[in-house]
């Protein structure tokens, strides 16, 4: 049996654990390996099996979370433990799909013990580069789902400095929600509308400020970067915002109602792409040297001009992929893709195991 403790059971999480039990027969059959969770966590408590959780259980607290309601409304609920009391003996895989500070502590705790992590969530690789460091050294953690969702962006980049090659630039468009806002730009939108039509359709977050602020690209920025094997400190990746500082504290509502006082920047910059023959994008630029993350202006030919929508595009230039750079493209968010993500990094663990 390959255990498994869940931290979170959110969007992601719900998706996981159902692609989880859809898939575990067929691999069973095909690697002799019997994914069975142990524990699942919530933000406000856990249930643990004896020794595993029935599919049974599991489909009863898939049930439960989809109703709204709490772990600790079901019988059994552990209230008054952290989950880290819960890892087994045996080695387990603990899943962080979360999106909660404060993780990387316990669970680099959790692999000194002898257990592996696999991250959707991207807080716990981007505190300080010590606990960076002792999460993924030996390849004790998985993270591909942290930058890409679904998309073999780590695997890639991974794979190309296990073999030898060396990384001279990464160019990453990383948010589908600032594609998407890129796209109704040069279609003709104006950014108010954009941003208004984005968070009508869900593609944003619930204050879109958390996705116009770039906050969310700088921590794909710095994780990517740190796995090239730089150094850097958390505050060393610092994002362009696309909003007047003067809209970052009020609420939401009236966030969206004085958009308007955040067009004429955003449309001249646009403007003066177009006079360039240029197009905009909101993008990550890595080297050796630097990392930048904000709009920028870049040629009609680049391989990022080509995205519409709210698809993702990394763009690798190596000492091998230079005159061609190496690409992975496609849709960089999702609750089923990102939890495919995931599902793809326990089965990866499992084996390993």
């Amino acid at each position: 049996m390959t255990p498994i403790i869940q931290l979170g059971l959110g969007g992601v999480g719900r998706a996981l654990a159902r692609q989880i039990l859809a898939v575990a027969p067929a691999i069973r059959r095909r690697y002799g390996i019997d994914l069975r969770y142990v524990a699942v966590v919530d933000s406000r408590g856990a249930i643990a099996g004896d020794p595993a959780l029935s599919e049974e259980q599991v489909r009863q607290i898939l049930a439960v979370k989809e109703a709204g309601n709490g772990i600790d409304s079901l019988a059994g609920a552990i209230v008054d433990r952290h989950w880290i009391e819960l890892l087994p003996a045996a080695m387990a895989v603990v899943v962080d799909v979360t999106a909660a500070s404060g993780h990387a502590a316990p669970l680099a705790a959790a692999i000194s013990a002898g257990h592996r992590v696999v991250l959707a969530n991207k807080r716990p690789l981007c505190e300080g580069y010590d606990l960076f460091a002792a999460l993924t050294e030996r390849g004790a953690t998985r993270y591909e789902a942290t930058v890409g969702a679904g998309l073999p962006v780590i695997s890639t980049l991974q794979s190309l400095l296990d073999s030898g090659d060396e990384v001279v630039c990464i160019e990453a468009a990383l948010s589908g929600t600032l594609g998407f806002l890129m796209s109704e730009l040069e279609a003709g939108s104006s950014f108010a509308d954009a941003v208004r039509t984005a968070y009508r359709l869900g593609y944003t977050e619930p204050d879109p400020r958390d996705d116009l602020s770039g906050a969310d690209v700088a921590r794909k920025a710095l994780i990517l970067a740190r796995t090239c094997g730089n150094h850097l400190p958390a505050e060393a990746v610092i994002a362009e915002p696309l909003f007047p500082p003067h809209l970052a504290n009020v609420s939401v509502a009236e966030f969206l109602q004085r958009l308007s006082e955040a067009e004429e920047e955003m449309m001249s910059r646009l403007a003066a792409a177009r006079a360039n023959g240029n197009v905009l994008r909101y993008i990550t630029r890595i080297t050796p040297e630097s990392v930048e993350v904000g709009l920028r202006e870049i040629a009609a030919n680049h391989p990022l001009a080509s995205l519409s929508g709210p698809d993702n595009l990394i763009s690798f230039t190596t000492r091998r992929y230079h005159d061609r750079p190496l690409v992975v493209r496609g849709p960089g968010a999702g609750v089923e893709v990102t939890a495919a993500g995931v599902l793809s990094d326990i089965i990866a663990t499992a084996r390993e195991l």
